[in-house]
């Protein structure tokens, strides 16, 4: 029978984060850690990887969630080192300076799609019989505002993608709900992560100060995590008090 975590511990679980590097995911790391996990941190980048190393008590692992054959070795490595996955946050995504139907490229879209979508599938597919056997298992999946309010600054790659999340969320739920595990989509409105540095039109620092923090993020997913199994979180969309999507002042594309 699957545990009731008791709020506020994870103490003995195990966390895979995606993007784990930088951002959500690495807010979301070291929230999980305070309360106890284990703590598995994947990223397409060294050098990120190792820069938050400094900041947590993590393993690390170099993956191109796109890559279907690298998270495959990854999810073997971190199965092999822990013997399972309790927790898989897929927090790694993308877009690109060039967005709009205008200007993006075939190879442009088909980047973002890897990353974005099909990169959670292959997560997702890597932990998912481990959970089935053990009737428990918590995955919880970034979207974005974008992802149900679709927005010409993000573009038609994140916003089909990001969407696409939410629907791949509702099929874990439907499939999985009778072997204990249970999906939640989060979706983030403007937050001060690297992400903001791929937009055509960088926002300044004054405006990334009123946007959500990495850390709120980081503590949404936590408290995700530490709810009873019994209870499935389907969706949240969390935004900036001050919220550009529906007061404007957004940078122009």
């Amino acid at each position: 029978m699957p545990s009731n975590t008791p709020a506020g511990e994870l103490s003995g679980k195990v966390a895979w984060i995606t993007g784990g590097g930088s951002g959500i995911g690495l807010a979301a790391a070291v929230e999980f850690a305070k309360l106890g996990a284990k703590i598995a941190i994947s990223g397409r980048t060294r050098a990120t990887l190792d820069a938050a190393a400094k900041h947590i008590k993590a393993d690390i692992f170099v993956c191109n969630v796109g890559d279907k054959h690298q998270v495959a070795s990854t999810a073997a490595e971190i199965h092999s080192r822990y013997g399972r996955v309790d927790i898989l946050v897929n927090s790694a995504g993308i877009n690109l300076p060039r967005r709009s139907f205008r200007e993006v490229s075939a190879e442009g879209w088909d980047e973002i799609v890897s990353v974005n979508l099909s990169g959670i599938f292959y997560c997702v597919q890597s932990v998912l019989a481990g959970m089935r056997t053990r009737k428990d298992g918590l995955i919880i999946n970034v979207s974005s505002w974008a992802g149900r309010y679709a927005s010409t600054l993000t573009g038609p790659g994140y916003n089909a993608t990001k969407r696409a999340v939410i629907a791949l969320t509702e099929s874990i739920n439907l499939e999985e709900c009778t072997n204990g595990i249970r999906a939640t989509s989060v979706l983030p409105g403007e937050a001060a992560t690297p992400i903001l540095e791929k937009r055509p039109v960088p926002p300044t620092s004054e405006v990334r100060a009123k946007m959500l923090q990495p850390e709120d993020l980081g503590r949404t997913l936590a408290f995700i995590a530490t709810l009873p199994a019994r209870v499935c979180v389907n969706e949240i969309i969390v935004s900036p008090t001050w919220n550009r999507f529906l007061i404007g002042g957004l940078e122009a594309p």
